[in-house]
């Protein structure tokens, strides 16, 4: 299913990846009209990762000008779908935010007045949440500090919360990066890869109310240390070139 897009023009676009997420959508878009009305022009598009629950006769009946849902008829992954949204998005400005409620929307201002603030270096910044109180079970707190700080050390990001789900950033910029499952995990790093900086913001994380994750632990350990080298060497093997003078045609 593909909704068209608003006729009118707008500034940002809130994309949102879900698979298997009834009971999550509705309250998300609510929250996000909440968060952001009056403040900026936006659209919220939801892409469907092939859901086998409710999500899409949710997704169906939520009736809203503001939202669009696209479907993938069989599930490519949270970063495929993540790129999905971005590819057929109208906004110059990109927000992502976890299908499964537990990123709050109410933040999403909070990451519009740093992007007002950064000037002219806005469009080649990364804006990232960082979870300061975690509503997670203590076993995924464990293993996220772990792998957030072995992270850091191999791929030198300087991020703390590197997969925290709420982030912004231009089109332009995330269209740039490198596109691979599991990109949105590395996201600081390919930032920085591209010449562009991050920038951390302390955010809420909310307890999941409905459904379940959709990783385990180990799972995610084990294809992360190989995703994570991926990243190392595609950094190692960039270059990026300074010109020292441009020719001027008349």
């Amino acid at each position: 299913m593909t909704t068209p897009p608003l006729s009118e023009s707008v500034e940002l676009s809130i994309v949102i990846p879900v698979r298997d997420e009834a009971g999550n959508v509705a309250r998300l878009a609510a929250e996000i009209h909440a968060a952001l009305a009056g403040q900026v022009t936006y659209e919220i598009i939801f892409v469907d990762d092939a859901s086998t629950d409710a999500t899409p006769v949710e997704l169906a009946g939520l009736n809203d000008r503001r939202v669009r849902v696209l479907t993938h008829v069989i599930s490519c992954g949270q970063s495929q779908a993540t790129i999905t949204g971005v590819v057929h998005a109208c906004g110059a400005w990109i927000a992502t935010l976890d299908g499964d409620g537990q990123n709050d929307p109410a933040d999403l201002p909070r990451l519009l007045e740093a992007r007002a603030g950064a000037g002219v270096e806005a469009p080649r910044t990364l804006f990232i949440g960082r979870r300061g109180s975690r509503r997670d079970n203590l076993r995924r707190l464990i293993a996220s500090r772990i792998a957030n700080g072995i992270r850091g050390a191999v791929l030198g990001d300087a991020t703390p919360d590197s997969g925290c789900g709420i982030k912004l950033l231009s089109r332009e910029l995330f269209l740039a990066l490198p596109r691979f499952d599991a990109q949105h995990r590395f996201m600081p790093a390919l930032v920085l890869r591209a010449g562009g900086r991050v920038v951390s913001m302390p955010v809420s994380h909310r307890m999941r109310v409905r459904g379940s994750s959709k990783y385990t632990i180990w799972r995610r350990g084990l294809i992360g240390i190989v995703d994570m080298l991926g990243v190392f060497w595609l950094m190692r093997r960039n270059r990026r070139p300074t010109l020292k003078s441009q020719e001027v045609r008349r």
